[in-house]
């Protein structure tokens, strides 16, 4: 059986378990901001239930026990296949703290012990995503240090920053976070994500799941590619290493290819020293769960920039098929390159 690690997984994280965590004097200020968020979802999706639009899936892992329990977990790993798993919580918190004045710190704080007690039943096999929020610099930094200190390997960050209120990341406000980050060697997650221009195409999708709306998000992952790298961020922090969650591979060869045309031609892009492509080869991965087609594109996007993923439990999810599913995905192609994609190159960079 081949060796997985799924470098894309979740863990249902609900609001009560984060408040349970904080200091009661906060709890008013959390359920404010939950409901606030939760009222400004509502609008973005034009009155739509999004528990309706769930209904449309069945998929078994959505009712597997394992989603929320980590003995569970570890079950349906097995079951699947699967060695171990970066997890990343269905509570994007990032979005709840811009509208709390006050306990936005203590809840950041209450929801990463959330995610270290889930791992910390076998922290072999689970490595948590720990959101930092970017609110506060100062904050940012020691929270990164104390993460660090206990052992975390993975620091997840809004992927879209102006979704949350915050300048873009080659702002130099940002630099002590990236250079602490460095200095930690752990690496930085940016999972796909939604961005507030796709809500009206949520609202004019006709299609009974808005598939036309949820084909976009991964292809907006260019953006932040280009963020990173033409500002000058990675060349300035040699050393960052960016894994962006969920784009899938296809289309990255032909962006990476026109950033490298433009910086040819009329261009310029004074903070690199080299081109476009070259920053990604060196600090950037991707991840992806089923895509044969962007498999043939391995050699030019490198294959120690891709990682494997199961996307437990969410539609697209290899689960419990992963093993026949990754014998599909990789027919054809050398068992050298296959265990670096599929666990090799994820054991390097999580220190599994």
């Amino acid at each position: 059986m081949t060796r997985l690690i799924s470098v894309d997984s979740h863990v249902k994280i609900v609001p009560e378990q984060i408040k349970a965590k904080m200091p009661a004097r906060y709890h008013a200020a959390w359920d404010d901001a939950v409901e606030a968020e939760r009222a400004k979802h509502r609008e973005e999706m034009g009155g739509v239930d999004p528990s309706v639009l769930a209904a449309g899936f069945s998929h078994e892992a959505f009712t597997n026990p394992g989603y929320y329990d980590p003995t569970e977990r570890l079950k349906a790993m097995d079951r699947d296949g699967v060695d171990a798993e970066i997890l990343y919580s269905e509570v994007s918190a990032f979005r709840h703290y811009p509208f709390m004045r006050e306990g936005w710190m203590e809840a950041s704080e209450a929801f990463n012990r959330v995610m270290l007690d889930f791992a910390s039943v076998d922290s072999s096999r689970f490595v948590p995503a720990y959101q930092v929020p970017l609110i506060d610099i100062d904050f940012a930094v020691g929270q990164v240090k104390a993460l660090a200190a206990e052992g975390a390997r993975a620091v997840h960050i809004p992927t879209f920053p102006a979704e949350v209120g915050l300048p873009e990341y080659h702002d130099s406000r940002y630099d002590p976070v990236w250079a602490t980050i460095s200095e930690s060697g752990m690496s930085i997650s940016q999972h796909l994500g939604l961005v507030q221009s796709l809500w009206d195409l949520f609202r004019r999708d006709p299609t009974p799941q808005k598939g036309i709306f949820t084909s976009q998000p991964a292809l907006r992952l260019a953006e932040t590619i280009g963020f990173w790298i033409l500002p000058g961020v990675l060349a300035r922090f040699p050393e960052l290493k960016i894994v962006l969650v969920e784009p899938s591979l296809g289309w990255v060869p032909f962006y990476l290819d026109m950033l490298d045309s433009m910086a040819d031609g009329p261009y310029d892009f004074p903070a690199l020293d080299d081109k476009p492509s070259s920053y990604f080869h060196r600090q950037m991965y991707l991840t992806f769960v089923d895509d044969p087609r962007g498999l043939a594109h391995r050699h030019e996007l490198g294959v120690d920039r891709i990682m494997w993923s199961t996307d437990f439990p969410h539609p697209a999810t290899s689960w419990p098929n992963s093993q026949s599913v990754v014998e599909k995905n990789f027919a054809g192609i050398p068992e050298a390159e296959r265990d670096l994609i599929v666990a090799g190159n994820a054991a390097a960079l999580y220190g599994l």
